[in-house]
């Protein structure tokens, strides 16, 4: 699916975006799947967009799920993704009702990624801006993305290039011409924790 070109983000719809994904969460542990009502949404959010979804509990991940592509609805994605964030999260068990009240959520929302014309690693990391850019590795059928926020673990380019290339399950070092990279910018934002979730 192309791309489409949107607006920024208002306050209206991040909170709009941030409620639908408490409600997905909430209706998960009752329900097999949530319905967004795309019809009593703003605009931009009936749009297709890509995006990820970050839980924490007392400052550390909890599930981290998205999509690179826009292939549905921004708010259908969300939705989503905060119920793979919260319950298929290989890395962690699905999340139990006990730790609803202090579950704090991230969601950002990918602009499109753009390629980056580099021969070597030096090139790689003299272009990339750290705290900014998400970057998305390519190498032999294999693709793995770290989100802008990574950077607050991995604040060295040299270490978040390398520990993105371990993810994808390729060498860190030494890479080929086959290896491609992508970056792309997010609009992040999030809430604390929050009342008990309750199915609508």
């Amino acid at each position: 699916m192309r791309w489409p070109e949107a607006p920024p983000l208002g306050a209206a719809e991040r909170s709009g975006l941030l409620e639908i994904a408490r409600l997905a969460i909430a209706a998960g542990l009752d329900v097999p799947w949530f319905d967004v009502e795309l019809s009593a949404l703003p605009s931009r959010l009936a749009l297709p967009g890509a995006s990820f979804v970050s839980l924490h509990r007392a400052g550390r991940l909890r599930g981290c799920m998205g999509r690179l592509e826009p292939s549905r609805p921004l708010a259908e994605d969300v939705a989503g993704n905060a119920r793979a964030a919260a319950f298929f999260d290989p890395r962690f068990p699905p999340l139990a009702a006990d730790e609803q009240d202090d579950l704090e959520l991230e969601i950002s929302v990918l602009a499109a990624p753009q390629p980056l014309a580099v021969a070597d690693e030096a090139e790689l990391l003299a272009l990339l801006r750290p705290g900014l850019d998400g970057l998305i590795v390519h190498e032999r059928g294999r693709r793995a993305t770290f989100l802008p926020a990574v950077w607050r673990q991995l604040p060295e380019p040299r270490d978040f290039v390398h520990q993105l290339a371990r993810k994808a399950g390729l060498a860190p070092a030494g890479w080929g011409p086959g290896r491609r990279f992508e970056r792309y910018t997010v609009d992040s934002f999030g809430s604390g924790p929050g009342a008990p979730l309750r199915t609508p």
